[in-house]
């Protein structure tokens, strides 16, 4: 793989309603980010102070006529600048070492990777799951373990598939590890428990399950979005 004389990272963050997290997020990177040319937050349609708050921080906002994470995130990367691109969740806290860890997984010749997890939560279910995410089968992956990969590669895979509504994270993984190498870096982001504090986590586990059979089986993401939206409850 040819390598750039120079990083520059483009980080790409699709948001809805995440003003309680947007600013602060934004202003660590801002802070962290030696290497980091620009953050662009690509927004689909928040009610609340999403957009006001990632602009105050500093960051580049764009609207998307439509809120789903594939569309968002496509987006971001066709206005981005940077020659890596990472594709990092709002509520998601990074590590201040993100900047280091891409550029030295890049030059092991991991074009394209992710982080493992841990839990804002000590609960031991949840340890247990976050303790699964060393491993690089795809069960143990998700958006939410934030996403790098060099914006060429992103390109020539033509991006995220917007028709994937949901789990779009999962196809774009599997159609990298057909071509490139993917690294998962032996380092913690923490990622929130809310989704199991609102559910139980047997209750999220299964829906997972479902989701990911589902996806494996080549069933309509829009079905499984409506099942996994029907089967759990947010906030």
């Amino acid at each position: 793989m040819n390598l750039p004389e120079e990083f520059k990272i483009s980080v790409i963050i699709p948001t809805y309603n995440e003003e309680e997290r947007i600013q602060q997020l934004v202003a660590f990177i801002s802070e962290h980010g030696k290497g980091v040319c620009e953050i662009i937050v690509v927004d689909g349609g928040s009610n609340d102070n999403t957009i006001e708050k990632a602009a105050t921080a500093g960051a580049i906002v764009l609207k998307s006529d439509v809120c789903g994470r594939a569309s968002q995130m496509n987006l971001g990367a066709k206005s981005a600048m940077g020659n890596v691109l990472y594709f990092v969740h709002a509520d998601v806290q990074l590590l201040p070492s993100f900047v280091v860890d891409i550029k030295e997984s890049i030059y092991m010749n991991y074009p394209a990777g992710c982080y493992r997890y841990q839990f804002d939560s000590d609960k031991i279910m949840l340890g247990l799951n976050a303790y699964c995410t060393r491993f690089n089968g795809l069960m143990c992956r998700g958006g939410d373990q934030t996403l790098f990969v060099v914006k060429k590669i992103f390109d020539a895979l033509r991006g995220f598939n917007e028709y994937y509504v949901i789990m779009e994270d999962y196809d774009f993984i599997v159609r990298v590890k057909k071509n490139f190498s993917f690294r998962v870096i032996p380092k913690n982001v923490v990622v929130s428990a809310r989704k199991y504090e609102t559910n139980s986590w047997l209750r999220v586990q299964i829906v997972n399950l479902i989701a990911f059979m589902m996806f494996y089986l080549k069933v309509n993401p829009l079905e499984i979005k409506k099942t996994y939206s029907k089967l759990l409850t947010y906030r």
